[in-house]
């Protein structure tokens, strides 16, 4: 198994940024996620992650949420059903040759059964995305598989029974 967190080496120049993940859920209770790859590092083995992103100069975090999910699946989502974040979390990563030092919020959003329509994705995307899943709750507790953050499914299931963060709490 691959760990996608990690550290940079001492002196190695590290872009600080700020990114906005959404939890898509649909009807039935699944969370949409991408599985994908360092496509300069494919041998560091595939992870799931939700979808969203970098947040862009002089843009606020809601914007940048709806702009991702735009991008990445197709749905364009009303800014005014985007509540607040959840939770948020701190990681370290090397991707694409470059190392990141990342806060990102998550916002839960519950959106109609979609179909992902991908074309919206930039050249890095289309090089490090492999696919995406709906995934069953229980499923994504009992995989095997790397998802990111590691506790997503039981974190994802705490809010659906309705214990709703006064404020954003960290995850790992």
């Amino acid at each position: 198994m691959t760990s996608l967190d990690a550290r940079p080496p001492v002196g190695v120049e590290v872009l600080e940024r700020r990114a906005a993940r959404a939890l898509l859920l649909d009807d039935r209770d699944r969370l949409l996620l991408f599985v994908g790859i360092d496509p300069a590092g494919p041998e560091r083995g595939q992870w799931w992650f939700t979808p969203g992103g970098g947040i862009k100069a002089g843009e606020d975090d809601r914007a940048g949420l709806i702009r991702e999910v735009r991008e990445e699946t197709g749905l364009d989502l009303d800014i005014d059903l985007v509540g607040e974040p959840v939770w948020w979390r701190r990681a370290e990563f090397l991707f694409a040759g470059q190392w990141y030092r990342q806060l990102e919020h998550f916002y839960l959003l519950r959106v109609p059964r979609h179909d992902v329509d991908s074309t919206g994705f930039d050249s890095l995307e289309v090089s490090a995305i492999l696919g995406h899943r709906w995934w069953d709750l229980t499923a994504l507790a009992t995989t095997d598989e790397v998802v990111y953050p590691a506790a997503l499914a039981v974190e994802v299931r705490r809010l659906l029974d309705g214990d709703l963060p006064a404020e954003p709490y960290e995850v790992g």
